[in-house]
């Protein structure tokens, strides 16, 4: 309801089989306890009404009637509050008993979806009593016209990107979901009121199906499972509940348990998503029956996101993740790199080996490929090139990881051809300024390129993803290789694939690593003071941390500036003031376009994530692109 954010619940009560004045009073209990905490959408489960188990109950007019009168009660008791609210109960029609999901919002009764597939295999056996889903048809219920079937949408009026579909229990572990339909159609939102009994390892397999099918509907879905009172004369059930968006869980309720699971689902990301997939193609379906409801202004204006977000949404949080994930990264650019060498018969590779963390990566990855071609390592150049700004601790470091790899060094000072240079073109030696710098940047790149020459080489590209959406790298200098390996790693994982390189090579290697770790990040261009770096990249662009937060945010969703400024905010709160957050976003988006020039013309490099900057790839972005609005947009933060 704000950035696009919306909470949801899935609600497990503790039913009792066949009373459903007591059941209707614990439901109303959930419902109101859901919009007290601010969910715009609560799902409860299957047969809630009565309870899952009722058997040959089903096939009384008591039961029903009972059951009807019970959920009027329910919208009766929520009727004042603005939550939209599925409950399955059971519905007689025509002559046949279907299951629904009774949809309702403020005590006006939206639709009644219809169970599609209704099982009756091994435990389970409702083709005893229910009909399965017939196409839309209006109906009475509770004493309201309403529309009773299978292809029920229901969008909202006034929140962007919300349309939501139900299907029932056996509905999503079918061939063919009715969800996918829905969700071809516009639903964003799909919640399933179930009834799952649990066996064992099933919940795992129930939430790799939940969290698989929300992906595959670049969706949000919420699953509400019956749990405590249902009658376990055969079966047990566990009220799992699970929330998941695109692939993801983002909530899930532990088994044996009651009460609410609640997420902030993101809208805004899953629309985008849409939007961004030319193969997601929103049909019109004719036999689709569209009930729009809306929120009050209040209360969209009342809520308050509690989603919570990763610092460092390039590295997994879980450390058996983030080794599983590092392990992968690194093998995806040593294959890219060894597919490159094979090809083009190159059995040589060239490295400006600084002793910083971008080109100590592209070593470790450039050994990795050469192992994996079965090539000498002695064919690995690595050049260490000190000059005005290069420390002891650095070049010291370069020497010692080639060393323990096994690659050849060579160490070309080239602070006297940079002087030449300046000479050459009239730059005062004491002028600190962009010529000085980039001069050595530049001076470097040749050295390595006509080296190249010399072996038949291919110089490999150190630059990282962050330096590149930053365009803190000379053009034409270290922004220039043959093949850049790292080009679509950001510096916050470049850090952890060092580190996990470090603990899995041991020995006196990683030492060299870790202490490349601790080294402040930094193109060494400026003269050290006291024999310390001098000059540290993050003063100057600001932290990665927040750049790659940035970065992530705005390519991988499309978010404009406010929505990530108040996530960052979130994220870092305690660590960084919204002030600064907002100062170095508008560095991040002023130098993002105005770099793009140098982005135009990358040199090959491997895609290891879902972000990057490739022109070949992930953006297509005209040079010339102007950042007013988003600037202006930031202005007003």
């Amino acid at each position: 309801m704000k950035d696009g954010f919306f909470r949801v619940a899935a609600a497990t009560p503790e039913v009792k089989v066949a009373d459903v004045k007591e059941n209707a009073k614990r439901i109303t209990a959930l419902i109101k306890e859901a919009a007290q905490e601010g969910c715009g959408a609560v799902c409860l489960p299957e047969l809630a009404v009565t309870a899952y188990t009722c058997g040959d109950l089903f096939l009384t007019s008591t039961l029903l009637e009972g059951a009807e009168g019970a959920l009027c009660q329910i919208m009766k008791d929520t009727g004042d509050l603005d939550i939209l609210c599925i409950v399955g109960v059971p519905v007689p029609w025509g002559g046949s008993l279907f299951n629904c999901g009774a949809v309702f919002h403020k005590g006006r009764l939206l639709g009644l979806a219809a169970k599609s597939f209704i099982p009756n295999y091994s435990e389970f056996y409702e083709a005893r009593y229910f009909a399965p889903a017939q196409p839309a048809q209006r109906v009475r219920f509770c004493g309201q016209d309403t529309v009773m079937g299978s292809g029920l949408l229901f969008p909202c009026e006034n929140v962007a990107d919300l349309t939501v579909g139900v299907e029932v229990c056996e509905d999503l572990w079918g061939a063919m979901p009715p969800s996918g339909l829905l969700a071809k159609n516009g639903a964003t939102l799909l919640l399933n009121p179930s009834c799952s009994d649990e066996v064992a390892n099933k919940a795992e397999y129930r939430r790799t199906l939940v969290e698989s099918w929300s992906g595959h509907l670049v969706g949000a879905y919420v699953y509400a499972d019956s749990g405590a009172g249902e009658s376990t004369g055969d079966m047990v059930f566990a009220g799992h509940n699970l929330i998941a968006e695109n692939g993801t869980t983002l909530a899930e309720s532990q088994l044996f348990t009651t009460g609410l699971t609640m997420a902030d689902i993101d809208l805004e990301a899953l629309g985008q998503e849409r939007r961004k997939s030319n193969t997601w193609l929103d049909r019109a379906d004719g036999e689709m029956v569209k009930i729009p409801f809306a929120y009050d202004p209040e209360t969209l204006g009342a809520f308050q996101p509690r989603r919570t977000f990763p610092k460092l949404p390039f590295v997994p949080e879980d450390p058996a993740a983030r080794d599983k994930r590092c392990q992968l990264i690194l093998t995806m650019q040593a294959h890219g790199l060894a597919t490159r060498l094979k090809h083009i018969g190159c059995k040589d590779a060239l490295i400006a080996l600084s002793g910083g963390l971008d080109s100590t990566l592209a070593l470790l990855v450039t050994v990795r490929a050469f192992d994996l071609l079965g090539l000498s390592r002695q064919g690995i150049l690595a050049v260490s090139m000190p000059c005005f700004g290069t420390t002891s601790r650095t070049k010291n470091n370069a020497q010692r990881m080639a060393r323990e790899l096994e690659v050849e060094f060579r160490e070309i000072p080239i602070k006297d051809t940079v002087l030449s240079h300046f000479r050459d073109i009239g730059q005062d030696p004491e002028n600190f300024d962009v010529a000085f710098e980039n001069a050595q940047a530049r001076e470097r790149t040749q050295v390595l390129m006509d080296m190249a020459n010399q072996r038949n080489g291919l110089v490999i590209g150190t630059g990282d993803l962050s330096e590149l959406a930053l365009g803190w790298a000379t053009y034409n200098g270290d922004h220039m290789s043959m093949y850049a390996v790292n080009a679509d790693v950001p510096k916050t994982l470049v850090r952890h694939l060092v580190a996990f390189e470090a603990q899995r090579l041991g020995g006196q290697l990683a030492g060299a690593l870790r202490d490349v770790l601790d080294t402040p990040v930094s193109p060494e261009l400026l003269p050290p003071k006291d024999g310390e770096i001098a000059q540290k990249t993050e003063e100057l662009v600001g932290p990665y941390e927040l750049h790659d937060f940035f970065l992530y945010h705005f390519l991988r969703h499309g978010f404009g500036p406010g929505k990530i400024y108040r996530m960052a905010c979130r994220a870092f709160a305690g660590h960084y003031q919204p002030e600064t957050v907002k100062a170095w976003l508008q560095v991040f988006f002023r130098r993002f376009f105005s770099q793009q020039f140098k982005r135009s013309c990358l040199p090959d490099g491997p895609k290891v994530g879902t972000v990057g900057v490739s022109p070949r790839g992930d953006l297509r972005l005209p040079s010339d692109a102007c950042a007013r609005l988003w600037l202006d947009e930031i202005s007003r933060l």
